[in-house]
């Protein structure tokens, strides 16, 4: 009961932290773009943190199982926005932008796993 209420409250704080993080970077930059900015700063972030946080997990602490499945599964698995991504680019195809879809998909899948390996590498440097 404690692991699923430590995911259930992870989770509330990463959508809140999403919604956030996202509406406020594309309040920065703008509609103007044309392009979910929001949505792809939350999934390079959350990557990066996925990466940083399962290395140092794994190497460095040995927290509980809630806290764990709390920070990873809750709060990055709701700040993470990967159904929004999907959903994204498909309305990006639909409003006839199929280049901007493609570009989107191949910055988006690119960015993230290069965000997580960096996240990884970081942690190694903290670790070592």
């Amino acid at each position: 009961m404690q692991t699923w209420i430590a995911i259930a409250l992870g989770g509330a704080a990463g959508a809140v932290a999403r919604w956030l993080m996202s509406t406020g970077v594309q309040r920065w930059l703008g509609r103007d773009f044309h392009f979910p900015w929001g949505t792809l700063s939350v999934n390079v972030l959350g990557s990066l943190a996925m990466g940083l946080l399962v290395l140092l997990f794994i190497e460095r602490f040995e927290p509980g199982p809630a806290l764990r499945l709390g920070v990873l599964v809750g709060f990055l698995g709701a700040f993470t926005t990967f159904s929004t991504f999907a959903l994204e680019t498909v309305n990006l195809v639909q409003d006839q932008a199929p280049l901007r879809a493609f570009a989107y998909v191949l910055v988006s899948v690119g960015a993230c796993v290069t965000a997580a390996l960096a996240g990884m590498l970081i942690g190694r440097q903290i670790v070592a």
